[in-house]
């Protein structure tokens, strides 16, 4: 029996010993972000990176796992406030996260500290719901990393 999709929640917190300028940037410079874009396995060329960081702007990229599966993720810049908040929204289609709408909120704590609340609202199964999170919470990890 498959599951109907349903109106899922996913929230990460995780806090960076990194400035918030850093933070940033990371998610708004191509360069930067294809060094720890999705879970660990995916990687993401920068020549399938677009991104026009304003309201309005596109943001596309192509991440591909070891295995060559491929994983578009395509949107809209709804809102962008640098350098606290993202609003990205995925049109409604054919891939199981699309109509997404992913809110980034990076909070100052001072002393080089960042604070990160990704709030992403997706219509899918709770079983995909949880891949999705799993998913995320890696790749948040690897930026981790990457700021380290």
């Amino acid at each position: 029996m498959t599951q109907a999709a349903t109106t899922q929640e996913i929230t990460i917190r995780r806090l960076f010993d990194a400035p918030r300028e850093l933070v940033w940037k990371a998610w708004t410079e191509p360069d930067q972000l294809v060094e720890w874009w999705g879970p660990p396995g995916w990687s993401t060329a920068l020549s399938t990176v677009t991104m026009e960081v304003r309201p309005g702007g596109a943001f596309r990229l192509m991440s591909v796992n070891e295995e060559g599966v491929e994983m578009p993720v395509v949107g809209i810049y709804r809102e962008v406030i640098a350098p606290e908040r993202l609003v990205l929204e995925e049109p409604a289609g054919d891939n199981w996260h699309d109509g997404a709408v992913s809110v980034l909120d990076l909070t100052d704590l001072g002393d080089g500290r960042t604070e990160l609340v990704l709030q992403s609202t997706i219509q899918t199964t709770e079983e995909m719901r949880a891949a999705a999170e799993a998913g995320v919470t890696a790749s948040i990890e690897r930026l981790a990393g990457y700021l380290a």
